[in-house]
């Protein structure tokens, strides 16, 4: 009676434990419109994003201090629902050539 009751307290931890990871799963670009998005980025600053079968990336607002030094905001593109969406992920700038 007792290895009964230890069983299904174990399936139920496993269940939960199983929901609390989808529920905490990254959102994805490629189902989500390029408004809802840019919008997600907007509100929570900085996100990560899945934007393929196994890729993921941290997209940021273009104005804001989300990058560290010497870092800044780059534009990029991924992929939507409605199509290519532009976004912005922290990069090193291009150095530039000395004049």
């Amino acid at each position: 009676m007792r290895t009964l009751s230890i069983a299904r307290l174990a399936g139920n931890l496993l269940s939960a434990a199983t929901l609390l990871c989808a529920a905490q799963a990254r959102p994805d670009t490629r189902a989500m419109t390029c408004a809802q998005t840019q919008a997600l980025i907007k509100s929570d600053h900085a996100v990560v994003l899945t934007t393929g079968p196994d890729t993921y990336d941290r997209f940021v607002r273009q104005f804001g201090n989300e990058c560290d030094w010497p870092e800044v905001p780059i534009s990029t593109t991924v992929p939507a629902k409605d199509g290519e969406c532009r976004v912005y992920r922290c990069e090193e700038p291009v150095d530039l050539p000395d004049r």
